[in-house]
């Protein structure tokens, strides 16, 4: 006597398998845009406040260390040849860096979008979601 599997129970279960796997791929992939919009609104209020301060924690950021934003997200990590080096007397000048850039690049969204940083309207917005996040600080 052969035991085995009937060709219409291997069909069944194909069919089966299909019909959960189409219910769950849109279920993950909503999951993973929730998760990349969390994850860059976090970035984005870390980067707002190396920008302008006011973490609660008594960080006044780049704006209150050099008394202006700076001209590019760059400016967070890496002093800019125009800006004195920082002053303990006078608390004075570039006292970063502000931001961690060690983990990733610190100026792309989840989706592998660069910000769009406008220190002239004090906002970051970030594109890559398909619908503009933007944060004002």
């Amino acid at each position: 006597m052969n035991r085995g599997f009937t060709l219409i129970e291997l069909v069944m279960v194909i069919v089966v398998l299909g019909i959960m796997a189409a219910v769950a791929i849109p279920v993950v992939g909503s999951f993973i845009q929730s998760s990349k919009t969390t994850a860059t609104k976090e970035e984005m209020k870390h980067l707002s406040e190396a920008l302008a301060g006011s973490d609660g924690h008594g960080s006044v950021g780049f704006q209150g260390d050099v008394g202006y934003l700076p001209s590019s997200l760059s400016d967070l990590v890496k002093k800019p040849d125009t800006i004195a080096a920082w002053n303990a007397f006078t608390h004075v000048g570039w006292n970063g860096p502000y931001i961690d850039s060690t983990a990733g690049d610190f100026r792309k969204d989840a989706w592998g979008q660069n910000y769009v940083y406008t220190p002239g309207s004090r906002t970051l917005q970030s594109n890559g979601s398909g619908s503009p996040i933007t944060v004002t600080f």
